[in-house]
Formats: structure tokens, sequence, C-alpha cells
């Protein structure tokens, strides 16, 4: 079938990008789903830091390649073998498509799932090779299993989380990326108890999230660090409580919880920043790091605060979730209105505004933007 969909041909991190342009719309070719996919009519894609991290060469990825990895859509056929999902039904799409029998799927971390991974990395589909093409016949790669900046995409099963039809799908996009990755990690790869002191570094979508899950998770102090004031605010407003600039942050959360957090959260992808959040700890805690940082970026920390303080620095890739269990979980937190996640939508926009839309997010203003891949 024919499709519209947003390729990167070049990495640039030349801006403004409204400028530079390195995304274009184009009628693209995509084939029919195969045993075990479903082909997808995207209705909502959110912009991330990871889509950002192609565009600019931070994640180096086979080009050219169909961008978006956090999308929200509606079923339109079924490929052979798939019989728990119709036409019809509304999907939340994750990035890692986990095969469920490697060894990192088997013992319980399918966000780490190898042939997922591999998949991924090669541009490729779970169950096959590109089924993209451009007009003159040369393939296009997939983006993470998804690539959701299309008005059509043909993903794995193992891709899409079926949600209640009543839940808006531009809500819904949210939690295939930012809810999954920073509450996850609140709740699985660190988990908050009740009573805890928090710190969260950076406050995008997945800082935001982590911000929620915290609260939603009983943390008696839920302390937001951001150099962007309205991000701080925002914070506020979805579960922190309290929100500092970056300039002496680390001392004023010693003294707000007597001593340091018990759990510290960095989504900034800054080596920096990361080091800010360890030292924040108290003794014996532990830092969890979320952000994506540029490959050759290195971390320096004092190697005595492991054995001689007891501190932990793990790390947490896709909110070290089980998507099928977890999304239907952070969803009825939402419903119940413990996860407010509707207040990190920054903007809606077209495709044809993607550019404007990655030089919103490159600028550090934006939280959540979602395209609308049908609207004109």
């Amino acid at each position: 079938m024919k499709t519209l969909a947003t390729v990167l041909r070049a990495v640039t991190d030349k801006r403004p990008y409204v400028d530079s342009r390195p995304l274009a719309v184009e009628e693209v070719t995509l084939g029919a789903p195969r045993a075990g996919e479903l082909l997808v009519r995207m209705e909502a894609a959110g912009v991330c830091h990871s889509d950002l991290s192609v565009v600019d060469g931070s994640r180096v990825r086979p080009l050219p390649m169909a961008l978006g990895h956090e999308a929200a859509g509606v079923v339109e056929a079924v490929g052979p073998g798939v019989r728990d999902v119709k036409a019809g039904d509304h999907v939340v799409l994750t990035f890692v498509p986990s095969c469920g029998v490697c060894a990192e799927c088997s013992s319980g971390r399918p966000a780490l799932c190898t042939p997922g991974a591999a998949a991924n990395g090669a541009g490729a589909l779970l169950h096959g090779p590109s089924l993209l093409s451009d007009a003159s016949g040369a393939p296009i790669h997939h983006h993470m299993g998804i690539s959701g900046f299309a008005r059509h995409a043909v993903v794995a099963r193992e891709s899409a989380v079926v949600v209640p039809s009543d839940v808006p799908l531009v809500t819904a996009a949210l939690f295939g990326c930012a809810v999954l990755t920073g509450a996850g990690a609140v709740m699985n790869t660190a988990p908050v108890r009740p009573g805890q002191a928090v710190a969260v570094f950076g406050l995008g979508g997945v800082g935001q999230a982590a911000v929620m899950g915290a609260a939603a998770a009983g943390a008696a102090m839920v302390i937001a660090v951001d150099p962007v004031e309205a991000k701080r605010k925002l914070a506020l407003q979805v579960g922190a409580t309290h929100a500092l600039a970056p300039e002496g942050a680390e001392q004023r959360i010693k003294e707000l919880t007597g001593g340091g957090a018990e759990l510290a959260y960095e989504a900034a992808g800054v080596p920096a920043v990361l080091e800010a959040t360890f030292r924040s700890l108290r003794r014996g805690g532990t830092a969890v790091a979320m952000g994506l940082p540029h490959p050759s970026r290195t971390l320096t920390l004092p190697a005595l605060a492991f054995a001689g303080e007891g501190k932990n620095l793990v790390g947490s890739y896709m909110g070290s979730s089980s998507p099928q269990r977890d999304i239907p979980r952070y969803l009825a937190l939402w419903k119940a209105g413990k996860m407010p996640v509707d207040r990190l939508l920054t903007d809606t926009l077209p495709l044809s505004r993607v550019n404007e839309a990655m030089e919103a997010l490159a600028s550090g203003q934006a939280v959540r933007q979602v395209l609308l891949p049908q609207a004109p």
C-alpha cells in the first residue's frame, strides 16, 4: 500500500531544524503484514529525545529511516497466526518487541530482549526485514520496530499492547515510551517505597513520568530538578513536593532530606547531570540512569562511594518494563487520577510540522509534543 512516512536521510545537528529540515514527509510503499505482524493506522505519535538523538547522530542508526517510536493507533489488519488482536483494536506501541524466549525475556527482562535489540539496531522488524520502500523502490529502515511518524505502519504483534477504546489515543501514545520509561524506573528498576525521599533530575516527558510514578508510589518527598522554570512548575502540578534549578540543587536536596535522597533518577542523558544525581544521594542510596547520552561520553564518580558509602548506580532501559503487564497498570493509575499523564502534552501537530517539533524539543522548552498523522 501507499502511505506517508517521515524519513531521515542524513544526520545533522545544524539548527534551527525548521531551517535545516532534516526530516521530510514522503510517500512510501508499505508491505502487507507477515505472520505475527499487524497493520496499524497511526493516530498519535509522541516526539521524544530518542527520535532527536537519531537526527543529530547521537544514536547511530541505519539510514534512510522512517522515524517515530512512541505511538498509538488502530489495527486495520492482522497477519497469519495473530489470534489475540483483531481489526479495530486500539493499541499502544512499544519500542522493544520482546520475543519471549531469549535469555533476557526468559529471566523476566523483556526490555532487554536480544532479538528485539538486534532487529531495532538493524532497522528491521522482529519477524523480518524492512517492509518500507521509497518512490524509487529503495528500502527504508524502520525505527525501533515502529516508525510511528507515519499514516500507517506494520509492527510485530509483540510491539503492541491492546488498550481500551475509551482511552484517547493522544494520551495513550505517551504510555509507550515516556510513561513506560519514567514510571517504570520508579516502580520496577529501583522501586519507591512509601515514605521515601526521591529526587528526579531532568524534567522532559520521561522525568515528569518518573515524578508522577514516585508520587503514586507514596514517596514522602519528590524533589524535581531542571533548568527550565516551566518544567519545574509542571513537576509541582504532577506530583513533586519541591522543584529546584540545578544550581545548588545537590546541597539543597541534602538539606531538605536530612542527608540526601534515598533514590535519585536521571532523565537528561548528560553525564554531568548523572554525576550530580549520584552526588545527591545519602549513604546507601541508589541512583538510576534513564537518559541516553552520546555513546562516546564517559562518567566520573568517586570509586569509594560504592564500597565505602554503600551507594548504588543502576541503569534502566524502558523502565525495566514488561509492557503487556505495565501499560494496563499505568493506565489504571491514570484513570484513577493518580498519574495525570495528560499534563505532559505540550502541543499537537500535523506530520508536516515535524521539524518544528524537533526544534522545540531540542530547545528544551517542550515536554511532550504529539504528531497527528491523519491530520491534513
